[in-house]
């Protein structure tokens, strides 16, 4: 399972838990915080037949509105997919008419 052991900040968390279910029990872990101007989460899924399915990502700000994200998802087999990119984001003040 995961830890935060390179997270060293106060609002740095972990949180384990299993679901049973008529298929079996599943094992399930979250870890994540934020140093640096940069806030991390990794989590992880483990099925009743060993099988774990993991996904780390990160995001930075990089502007007022601006956010650099990546985020790293692997199956149960090893084969892993990445995704990145950058967001902007404008504040919302209320509708428009």
């Amino acid at each position: 399972m995961l830890a935060a052991a390179g997270v060293s900040e106060a609002n740095a968390w972990v949180r384990t838990g299993t679901v049973t279910t008529r298929r079996g029990t599943y094992y399930g872990s979250a870890s994540g915080g934020c140093a640096g101007g940069t806030c991390s989460r990794s989590t992880s899924v483990t099925g009743p037949n060993g099988g774990t399915v993991s996904r780390t990502g990160s995001i930075t700000r990089v502007g007022p509105h601006a956010y650099d994200y990546t985020r790293t998802t692997t199956g149960p087999y090893g084969n892993s997919v990445t995704r990145s990119g950058t967001v902007v984001a404008y504040p919302f003040y209320g509708y428009r008419y």
